[in-house]
């Protein structure tokens, strides 16, 4: 572990509240632990709703000022922040790495980066775009003028803190908004970590507040907050339906990023290769610990004895281990909980007469004894299956077979899911019209998992509403629109 890492994780971490750090003696902590050993790595101070409060106020008073300045000021204090990211690129990435399980090579070469780039897509992006758009109406003058809402509140789910965070909070940082953010209390280190750069790069006080803590108390103080002006929550569908009640309850505007079960369609004449690399390396990533991978794995049946053979002979070659050590191609899951409810999905579809191809259990790799690792899975059989209809969370896919291209997309319009899905055919017109009519946010052909800034990201039906991210959308969807008229 590298000296600054060790240095950030042995001093207290409490709340990042109008840029002082809060953790009274008497509050309650939270021991933070390394998924591959199970041991303890940290501490941290769990905040009260007192500190929530805290935290909107001082937003709130911080929101005029911040708002006020030139989107290129705005942006300089950024651009200093993601300076400072890169000054420390291997400590976030250690910190990234230790706190969910990930493998460094995933945080060091996707990540820190990408999360980097990030903050310089939306300060220059907030320069560039306008916040003025004029309206053609008869003997008027007329526009549409966009204004920050204010304070606004984020809640992050534990399975990639950084990216969803800078992804979250950049477009409403540089559209002038404040934040308030509520980190998942599983892994909120590399949050913390932002909070202290931030802090050592200049961005005035209040602009950016940290709450560590619990759903329960920092997530439902921050949605019936009075001052909040603009909600964001990533996490699972259910919890979102009760974020967007309760938001919708309080008029207060809400975005929701949730979960997927997402579909990857593989016809006879695709390239089987790539196919089985791209899909084998979804539910790989991060320990599949993603909403948008690919889960279920609906090929046509004259090739899917083929596909099985070379996707299992990739899953059964991957490399689990620490993911500390450069080798490592998959780390554990993120928490004990989390292995338990994948291996308990795959006793259920068992259960209900699936068959395994490739049997998911867990592991003791050496150096890693008591972490939370398992093997990946493969299951085959019915679509009524709950390991089909349901999201795993975990490095486990579901497959199914085919017979023609209404057969396919009746499979994948079986569920009421639409964050993201794939198409693998060398046939383009097929593969257009295929992904013309998946109803998803986000639907990628010969590729899954894939995203860059300036290609919008978002779901439908169970897998969220009210925009996407890493695209000029997502910038606007942070300004309000109000409009200005005189008469001719």
């Amino acid at each position: 572990m590298l000296e600054t890492t060790q240095k950030f994780l042995a001093s207290p971490l409490g709340s990042f509240i109008n840029n002082q750090w809060v953790h009274a003696p008497s509050a309650e902590t939270c021991a933070i632990t390394d998924p591959c050993t199970a041991g303890v790595i940290a501490t941290t101070v769990r905040g009260t709703a007192d500190d929530l409060n805290a935290a909107v106020d001082a937003a709130h008073t911080a929101f005029p000022a911040w708002s006020g300045l030139t989107a290129e000021t705005r942006a300089q204090y950024l651009h200093k922040i993601a300076d400072a990211l890169e000054a420390n690129f291997d400590t976030i990435a250690e910190i990234e790495a230790l706190d969910v399980g990930k493998t460094i090579t995933n945080t060091k070469g996707f990540d820190i980066p990408f999360g980097v780039e990030c903050i310089r897509y939306f300060a220059d992006l907030a320069v560039n775009l306008p916040t003025d758009t004029a309206l053609e109406v008869a003997e008027m003058e007329a526009r549409i003028h966009r204004v920050p809402y204010g304070v606004c509140g984020f809640i992050f789910p534990w399975n990639f803190p950084f990216d969803l965070l800078v992804w979250g909070i950049l477009p409403a940082l540089a559209a002038g908004n404040t934040v308030v953010i509520k980190p998942a209390e599983l892994t909120p280190l590399s949050t913390l970590f932002f909070a202290k750069l931030a802090l050592a790069a200049g961005l005035p006080a209040g602009v950016l507040n940290v709450v560590s803590g619990s759903g329960s108390v920092i997530g439902e103080a921050m949605c019936n907050h009075p001052k909040m002006k603009r909600i964001s929550f990533t996490g699972s569908s259910a919890v979102g339906k009760q974020i967007g009640a309760t938001c919708g309850g309080n008029l207060i505007p809400c975005k929701l990023e949730l979960g997927g079960k997402g579909a990857a369609v593989v016809f006879e004449d695709a390239d089987l290769d790539l196919a089985a690399e791209q899909l084998s390396a979804a539910i790989t990533f991060n320990t599949g610990q993603v909403c948008c991978t690919a889960t279920r794995w609906i090929v046509q049946a004259s090739v899917a004895d083929a596909f099985t053979e070379k996707v299992t002979t990739l899953l059964k070659a991957v490399n689990i281990g620490h993911g500390l050590e450069d080798d490592t191609g998959m780390g554990p899951m993120a928490s004990e909980k989390q292995r338990q409810t994948v291996l308990d999905y795959l006793q259920k579809g068992e259960a209900e007469g699936a068959t395994t191809l490739l049997k998911g259990e867990c592991l003791q790799p050496s150096g890693c004894e008591g972490g939370y690792f398992m093997s990946p899975s493969l299951l085959t059989g019915s679509i009524d299956n709950v390991c089909f209809k349901e999201e795993i969370f975990g490095p486990s896919a579901y497959l199914t077979t085919f017979t023609d291209e209404a057969d396919a997309m009746a499979q994948v319009h079986s569920i009421e899911y639409g964050l993201a899905n794939s198409v693998f055919t060398q046939d383009l017109q097929r593969a257009n019209r295929v992904a013309d009519n998946m109803v998803s946010g986000n639907n990628w052909i010969n590729a899954h998992n894939v995203f860059a800034y300036g290609l919008p990201y978002g779901g439908v039906n169970l897998s969220g509403l009210g925009g996407g991210v890493n695209s000029p959308e997502t910038y606007y969807d942070y300004l309000r629109s109000q409009t200005v008229a005189r008469p001719l």
